[in-house]
């Protein structure tokens, strides 16, 4: 079996190379390959030279897409989805906020049997947080509460980067969103197919504030609002 792992990335000149050593790094459960996908969302700054001599150093490690223009993270995880060939599809940020040593905490209800699709919720378990801003926080649990309430699921973070998706599932959806909307979007879709099993868990949170890259806005907010009655009401 195999693990395709979706990264889109898009100024992250700071981290990528970082990022990167710890996904080649990390122990996944006995047989199961791994297939890394990056996809660069047409950087302006040092991204794709710091991908390439890093794909110097692993050969067949990684895969680069790059987007010939800017068109946003969903657009950027749409063509990764189109290139993956593994029976499970995870998206990991290009940044340092998520920890790619859980992914096996992530794999584990879907190698056992139990779930199709895996959500790291940053809400949830003892593992670390940072603390950093009250508002987004808010934010984040009103987007999942209403979120919530047309899927008709309890998560306690629809906003999480962390995605796990079983392939076959993920690649049946026709998704539209571009850009931050694509988180919404897949949850309101995925809520929809018959028998889903859908699985959180705890994962650490290493936030970024804004000094340090980090690049969803308020506006981002206000167009997940709209994303959620979108796709959960007039696009059903």
């Amino acid at each position: 079996m195999k693990l395709s792992i979706i990264i889109p990335a898009y100024n992250e000149e700071q981290t990528i190379e970082v990022l990167l050593q710890k996904v080649v790094s990390v122990e996944l459960p006995e047989g199961l390959d791994r297939e890394i996908l990056v996809v660069d969302d047409a950087s302006t700054d040092r991204t794709i030279a710091l991908i390439e001599t890093f794909m110097e150093k692993y050969p067949n490690q990684l895969g680069l897409i790059k987007q010939e223009r800017n068109q946003g993270k969903g657009a950027a995880i749409h063509k990764g989805i189109d290139r993956a060939s593994g029976d499970y599809i995870l998206i990991q940020d290009a940044d340092l906020e998520y920890d790619p040593r859980e992914y096996p905490d992530l794999l584990q209800p879907i190698l056992e049997g139990h779930a199709d699709v895996v959500y790291g919720s940053r809400f949830q378990g003892n593992n670390p947080h940072r603390i950093l801003f009250f508002w987004h926080s808010i934010g984040n649990r009103f987007l999942t509460f209403v979120s919530n309430m047309f899927t008709n699921l309890n998560l306690s973070d629809m906003e999480t980067c962390y995605k796990l998706f079983r392939a076959d599932m993920l690649k049946g959806l026709k998704l539209r969103e571009k850009r931050f909307g694509f988180e919404p979007e897949v949850t309101a879709k995925i809520s929809r197919i018959p028998g889903i099993r859908i699985y959180e868990v705890g994962i650490s949170y290493f936030g970024r504030t804004y000094d340090e890259g980090k690049k969803i806005k308020m506006k981002d907010g206000f167009r997940a609002l709209y994303c959620i009655l979108r796709y959960n009401i007039f696009s059903r």
